[in-house]
């Protein structure tokens, strides 16, 4: 099952890769329109697909507090 869920997560990365570069390419505006709406869709499947096969994420806090870029104790 993990094997499947590495070669989704392969097809979804090297569609995006492929339309990114396509974009950087001289296209029509109905073209771009279309790269651009696939690489979306791309691009939240490979989302989807990594927050599916790997649920667990930490998250860095945004702002370190006063008391910690002084060194003073809590």
């Amino acid at each position: 099952m993990l094997d499947e869920h590495f070669a989704r997560f392969r097809a979804h990365r090297n569609n995006v890769h492929r339309y990114r570069s396509l974009l950087e390419t001289r296209l029509s505006d109905i073209e771009r329109q279309f790269i651009e709406r696939r690489l979306s869709e791309e691009s939240s499947a490979l989302e989807a697909l990594t927050s599916q096969t790997f649920p667990l994420t930490l998250a860095m806090p945004s702002k370190p507090s006063f008391a910690a870029k002084s060194g003073a104790a809590p």
